[in-house]
């Protein structure tokens, strides 16, 4: 997939390219058939698919504070390339690009520099200047400029919208295991590993490796989690705690991950942390004695988790391994 960081960077337009515009923020199962429609109708014409998205996300600077994301944009980029599309166009949002008109972006963005020859939206999009861009705006365009415009409907799984407002309140309330269904694979977590206070191995009996939590990022409900960590080209089972440790007393919020049968040193190392079933609430224990009695219990639990889900881990596995 070729990635296009500023729409300066596209210097003459594509041959035959069908467009799909969003914040794709998770890019879950309904953004997923999105892509899905959008590389379809570039595969009948035998041309190419792009998708537009926002770096960061527009409500980040429209309305600071006023949003938690799912994903990063690196996470965004990873699985919008599994989804098997050809072009990604990441447009950095700022103030003065909030100002452009709905019609600027469509005759001078999306008609004479990129060349889209057809557009496939979600059902609720909108974009420009007081997001004038909507579906009949689109419509409207569409008949006047000569370019289809397809709308994709809101996708249900059973009775459940599946969206990111819904996806950041199950992470928000703990649920991970519905967020997977909804997302299409586990909710994850990311980032160097830090140098902790080395309790874990010499006062509890359980290493950690330490995560630093930005708490204006979407964290989920404090506690103990079953977990499957990506590291070093290899997927371990474990088990996380995510909060801020009460037993000692802490103040920084951190994601501490045991992982089993593991011993390497990977301080200042990637990992990714799949978030898969939520085991019980953080509490302060009595003791560290009390504290590495429960945590024993809890890796027995995660180890009966993880083998009961050990196809559909393997799959994971292999799709973070290829991202």
């Amino acid at each position: 997939m070729d990635i296009y960081r500023r729409i300066e960077d596209i210097t003459k337009p594509f041959a035959d390219v069908c467009v799909t515009i969003g914040n794709f923020d998770g890019v879950h199962l309904g953004h997923q058939r999105l892509f899905a429609e959008v590389a379809n109708k570039a595969y009948r014409r035998k041309g190419s698919s792009l998708a537009i998205t926002f770096d960061p996300h527009p409500l980040r600077i429209l309305r600071p504070g006023g949003i938690k994301l799912i994903s990063s944009c690196d996470q965004k980029i990873e699985q919008i390339r599994l989804a098997g599309i050809d072009a990604l166009l990441v447009v950095p949002f700022t103030l003065e690009f909030a100002a452009t008109s709905a019609e600027h972006f469509v005759d001078e963005i999306l008609l004479r520099r990129i060349g889209m020859k057809e557009l496939v939206v979600g059902y609720d999009y909108a974009f420009g200047k007081g997001r004038s861009g909507n579906i009949a705006f689109l419509q409207e365009q569409g008949k006047r400029k000569g370019f289809p415009v397809t709308v994709v409907e809101a996708f249900y799984l059973g009775e459940i919208l599946v969206s990111s407002t819904r996806i950041r309140q199950l992470v928000a309330d703990g649920r991970v295991d519905e967020a997977q269904k909804l997302l299409g694979r586990p909710y994850q977590i990311r980032g160097e590993v830090q140098v902790g206070k080395q309790r874990g191995g010499k006062e509890v009996g359980y290493p950690t490796a330490n995560l630093r939590v930005d708490p204006d990022d979407l964290v989920p409900k404090h506690g103990v989690y079953v977990t499957q960590v990506i590291c070093e080209g290899k997927c371990y089972g474990g088990v996380l705690n995510i909060g801020h440790n009460p037993t000692f007393g802490g103040q920084d919020l951190v994601a501490e991950t045991h992982i089993f049968d593991f011993n390497l040193d990977i301080y200042g190392k990637p990992i990714k942390v799949n978030l898969l079933k939520f085991l019980r609430g953080e509490r302060k224990f009595a003791s560290v004695e009390e504290l590495a009695s429960q945590i024993g219990r809890d890796v027995v639990e995660a180890k009966t988790v993880l083998a009961n889900q050990q196809k559909e881990l393997l799959i994971s596995c292999t799709e973070n391994l290829q991202s």
